[in-house]
């Protein structure tokens, strides 16, 4: 960290060691010489206006970039009141007088044993700070306050303009809302949720589509706005979109499906359609874009909690594509994996399903006591499921698979008792084919039960 030391200037004011080289800057060097990245001095609320309070700058900046000089060894947080030792070392004030109550008498930077624990105020650096933050805090205010305007502006000419033009205001209007909160809430006081969403329906282009849908998941929908969108025609729009975009616009149409499922009005057969189920699968099993996976699989999660569209979910192959898919997917994914396949299994079809892939077995095994206890959850019953259909040829390539080892696993383990008693009952159901002689030997579980 830097070294702060009494100048050697007329004044006897605290200076800024300048990286290193020994050199003590006032203010103004500090700031010509790029010290703190060439920002211009400013001396606090707009030109004789009220002052800022740098704690409020400091919070509602919230950079992830702040000059080291700003920032407390300790906390690692900017200083508000920065206060330097007799080593020269300068801390926030609070920070370094907690540090001192903990019965430490040494710099926490350097280790030194102090022989004056003075703290002297830094007002050279507090000045700093307050230069640098409060110009950084001006400027995001005209940035919101511009962002405000153009989205008025953006607003008025939607209204007005057609074909080419009319996707160019759409495209500015998603950039602006898409990095001002102000933008945001300035399309939503002015009717702005209403205007665009006028703009899907039956006649809606692709590329009108795409910028529609990526401005709406940026916005605070309300019910009103929400069940607008769920008109047939416009849900229709938005599955059309999800089949052709790119995969940022994919997501973007999961989002916005999604919103509208949380609404407590929605639906059911909104998400009844094939096209929808299938443009979702496509998304979750697009492994050259695996940043689709988790909204895909979220998605698919909510609507298979639907029991009418359960059935149209196995009829699209969405057993064997999860199945083949969950050795490639983070454990976050898998989870949601597991429950859709899981929740499936329940359907007669979805039973059958899972009993035809020869993978669904060996995958199920691998994944006891693998990942988390919710997955082995999963994983369990959808054994019991297939195990259950057809005892004898299922347990069987179970045990080859390694089944009965695990399952002493699970009964051993510190999972819930509910999950134990599944797992014992899974494992009688697959040594009724067998001798226990025959059983213990065929499932290599001697070292196991020792």
């Amino acid at each position: 960290m830097p070294m702060f030391q009494p100048s050697r200037k007329d004044g006897g004011v605290l200076g800024l060691d300048g990286g290193g080289d020994g050199r003590i800057l006032d203010v103004e060097s500090a700031v010509k010489d790029g010290v703190l990245g060439g920002v211009a001095v400013y001396g606090g609320g707009g030109g004789g206006g009220e002052k800022l309070d740098l704690k409020k700058m400091i919070e509602e900046l919230n950079l992830c970039e702040v000059p080291s000089v700003f920032i407390c060894p300790i906390s690692l947080e900017p200083m508000q009141d920065p206060v330097t030792l007799c080593t020269g070392q300068t801390y926030e004030r609070s920070n370094i007088l907690k540090w001192f109550s903990m019965g430490h008498y040494t710099c926490p930077t350097t280790m030194q044993e102090l022989w004056d624990d003075t703290v002297t105020p830094n007002t050279t650096l507090h000045h700093l700070t307050y230069t640098w933050f409060s110009q950084k805090y001006v400027q995001m205010k005209k940035r919101s306050e511009d962002a405000e305007g153009r989205a008025s502006e953006l607003l008025a000419n939607l209204k007005r303009v057609k074909g080419q033009a009319r996707i160019q205001t759409l495209k500015e209007l998603q950039r602006v809302v898409a990095n001002h909160s102000t933008a945001r809430k300035t399309v939503v006081d002015e009717g702005g949720v209403a205007l665009v969403s006028s703009l899907l329906g039956p006649f809606t282009s692709y590329a009108v589509g795409c910028e529609v849908v990526a401005i709406l998941v940026n916005l605070s929908l309300t019910s009103e706005a929400k069940m607008s969108l769920m008109q047939p025609a416009k849900v229709s729009s938005v599955v059309d979109v999800l089949n052709e975009g790119s995969i940022e616009t994919k997501i973007n149409c999961v989002r916005l499906i999604e919103m509208l499922m949380e609404e407590k009005d929605f639906r059911t057969e909104l998400v009844s359609s094939h096209s929808l189920l299938v443009a979702l699968m496509r998304l979750v099993r697009n492994k050259r874009h695996p940043n689709g996976h988790l909204p895909g699989l979220t998605l698919l999660k909510l609507i298979s909690t639907l029991k009418e569209v359960r059935s149209l979910i196995v009829s699209i192959g969405a057993i064997p594509q999860l199945l083949e898919l969950i050795p490639v997917l983070n454990p976050e994914c898998v989870e949601l994996a597991l429950f859709v396949l899981d929740i499936l299994s329940s359907l007669p079809q979805g039973q059958q399903a899972l009993m035809d892939c020869s993978n669904t077995i060996p995958t199920m095994v691998k994944l006891l006591m693998r990942i988390t206890e919710c997955c082995t959850d999963y994983a369990l019953s959808i054994l019991c499921s297939v195990c259950n259909l057809s005892p004898q040829e299922c347990s069987l390539r179970a045990v080859d698979a390694g089944l009965a080892a695990k399952l002493l696993l699970v009964i051993q383990s510190g999972c819930s008792p509910a999950l134990k008693q599944r797992a014992a009952e899974l494992l009688k159901l697959c040594s009724l084919n067998f001798s226990d002689t025959m059983f213990i030997s065929k499932c290599k579980l001697t070292r196991t039960i020792q």
